[in-house]
């Protein structure tokens, strides 16, 4: 990483900034602080946004993991951002998509939701693919995606699509920027936890 992380555990700082890393600590239970985590702690009001954000985006949404962390996979591979691709990857698999799908979410090149719908993908999956491709090499999404997302999804889901694709838009520009899990450059194969 291009900082130091901060240690872990945390030193104890102020009963506010110890309030935010057991916050943090209790979202990623059982599991330890991340890398990411503590990255973000640099700053404890930044990370215990993020934390928050993140939060809701990960838990507290109404979509289905596969969609969920298909769009998430899909951000990583068009960003380069292969510390997020080593953790979704392998969640999109166990939410149900399958190797032939993951096949056509780590594929290079821009999605087109008139396209061949590559993978063997739902057309719900499909459709997200091809969206969060588009918001994320382009960030204005055609008026052709647009109809498909509104075809496809509900209102909610369509919000709930958008911010996750938006959010972790940002997650992967500052894994990339600060070369969070020391991943840049790896791809997708060597990545792999």
């Amino acid at each position: 990483m291009r900082l130091p992380y901060v240690a872990n555990p945390p030193p104890s700082l102020t009963p506010a900034e110890d309030a935010i890393v057991a916050r943090i600590a209790a979202r990623r239970a059982p599991r330890p602080l991340q890398p990411l985590d503590l990255a973000l702690l640099h700053s404890p009001p930044v990370a215990d946004g993020w934390n928050s954000f993140l939060g809701a985006i990960r838990t507290q949404t109404t979509l289905g993991a596969d969609v969920r962390e298909l769009v998430i996979s899909r951000v990583a591979v068009v960003n380069g951002a292969w510390y997020e691709w080593a953790h979704h990857a392998p969640l999109a698999e166990a939410a149900g998509v399958s190797a032939e799908g993951m096949q056509a979410v780590r594929k290079e090149g821009a999605y087109e939701v008139g396209g061949e719908r590559l993978g063997g993908l739902s057309e719900p999956l499909w459709v997200a693919l091809c969206f969060a491709d588009e918001m994320t090499r382009n960030v204005k999404v055609v008026d052709e995606t647009f109809a498909r997302v509104r075809a496809v999804f509900g209102e909610r889901e369509v919000v709930e699509i958008t911010a996750t694709v938006a959010c972790y838009n940002c997650v992967s520009r500052f894994l990339v920027a600060l070369d969070v899990g020391e991943k840049n450059g790896l791809g997708p194969d060597a990545a792999a936890h």
